[in-house]
């Protein structure tokens, strides 16, 4: 069983995927004006977990992250095709999208938009598919 302990590595690692995890979000939120979104957040975010693998090993990472990959590939699914199906109640057509700008105590007034539900979506099972494939691949070895 592969275990490192490069302290220089496992710094580095947790600089960099700190940065990486904040850069996923920011394109997560900025994805439904701009280019980027739900698929290149989950990817990145994917990145920065399996940079941590590499750095600290999968036990420590599943330590870290008690998180079940698998069940995030269907509740992602459910969230997307629920915004698209959601248009219907409407009578719109399917993943037609709506906005509105809201006033939050501590950010101000922010838009949101139901484009927004979708990327989570999207953004879930992205990484809920990179990940199960990558820590499938990695319990193999």
């Amino acid at each position: 069983m592969y275990k490192p302990n490069n302290m220089i590595l496992q710094t580095t690692t947790s600089l960099i995927a700190f940065i990486l995890l904040g850069f996923a979000v920011y394109l997560l939120f900025a994805g439904h004006n701009s280019p980027g979104g739900g698929f290149v957040g989950g990817l990145m975010t994917s990145g920065a977990i399996l940079l941590l693998n590499m750095a600290y090993g999968i036990n420590t990472v599943r330590k870290m992250l008690p998180i079940n990959f698998t069940m995030l590939i269907p509740i992602g699914l459910l969230i997307a095709v629920a915004t698209g199906v959601g248009s219907f109640i409407f009578n719109v057509p399917f993943l037609s999208q709506t906005f509105g700008y809201f006033t939050f105590p501590v950010f101000g007034e922010v838009e949101l938009a139901t484009a927004m539900l979708f990327d989570f979506g999207v953004y879930f099972t992205v990484v809920g598919v990179v990940m199960t494939i990558i820590l499938t691949i990695a319990e193999d070895q």
